[in-house]
């Protein structure tokens, strides 16, 4: 049985419709139980726990035998990293407890780095939080997710601005999440042995070039336009993230203007995917275009 961890997010969601499509027995671990009913109606067994209650994870691990782990945020974390490592050590642990014979962790580009990059640690300990366990550890890094900058559609709509952390001309590799979990799903199910995929879209992308693809779907002007860095921490606020997720995202941020979130390619596989930003923006806003 494949055990799905965050399984009501977009792409864990995603996961659990294309391994039930391939007729495979499927548990989704989810943190909302108002979401089991949903769930179960596409014919998945739905486990409700808390990542940072390890016997709900036990529980939730019983009758696997290939789990999904990714690190969740909120961006309310008090501690992001302190957090992050409650919650691995409890995912190793109820592992250890139960049949699960390979994991697949959701990583990120970026997570060769042990210090420095802020949000980004997650991933790196993500994929060192099983070093003591021995079976099969595959690790999978996508680029920055085309559905990041769906947040920003409102002030779009409103005036014709996207909003940017980055400079406006700065490129960087981008991806479908759904081609991700497409991706996922094939590793889930066919890879057996421990490796790192980093995984990017067709071409690396700007900001400019992301505005580009929101003129061409929404039939709008649409001007990119960087937010300046000390103003960061006042937009990040307004947004709701704690102190310390604030810390965390600039530092990430830094981390990726200064051109340290390219695929490492060295000891890993990375494999370019297809879907291009404006066919993922035609089919995120079809019914969103007014």
């Amino acid at each position: 049985m494949y055990v799905i961890l965050g399984a009501s997010g977009q792409v864990g969601s995603a996961i659990v419709d294309h391994l039930l499509a391939k007729k495979l027995a499927v548990k989704a671990v989810v943190h909302n139980p108002e979401k089991v009913s949903e769930i179960k109606a596409k014919g998945a067994e739905v486990a409700v726990s808390d990542a940072m209650d390890l016997n709900s994870l036990i529980e939730a691990f019983k009758g696997g035998d290939t789990l999904f782990a990714l690190t969740p945020e909120t961006f309310k974390n008090e501690d992001v990293l302190g957090e992050t490592k409650t919650i691995l050590e409890n995912y190793n642990q109820a592992i250890s407890q139960s049949s699960i014979k390979k994991v697949v962790g959701l990583s990120s580009i970026g997570a060769q780095y042990s210090t420095g990059t802020g949000n980004l640690l997650m991933s790196y300990m993500l994929e060192h939080a099983f070093n003591d366990l021995s079976l099969p550890q595959i690790f999978i890094r996508p680029a920055y997710y085309y559905s990041n900058w769906l947040a920003q559609v409102p002030e779009i709509k409103k005036s014709g601005t996207l909003p940017t952390f980055y400079p406006t001309d700065l490129t960087l590799p981008m991806i479908s999440p759904m081609d991700v979990a497409a991706f996922v799903t094939e590793v889930l199910v066919k890879d057996n042995k421990s490796k790192i995929y980093e995984i990017i879209g067709p071409e690396k992308l700007s900001s400019d070039d992301v505005a580009a693809a929101f003129v061409e779907v929404l039939n709008k002007a649409v001007e990119a336009k960087q937010i300046l860095r000390e103003e960061w921490n006042a937009t990040l606020e307004k947004i709701g993230f704690s102190p310390d997720a604030k810390k965390n995202f600039i530092e990430m941020t830094e981390t990726t203007i200064n051109g340290n979130t390219d695929p490492e390619n060295k000891g890993t596989t990375v494999v370019k995917l297809k879907t291009r930003i404006s066919e993922y923006f035609e089919n995120a806003l079809r019914d969103n275009k007014k």
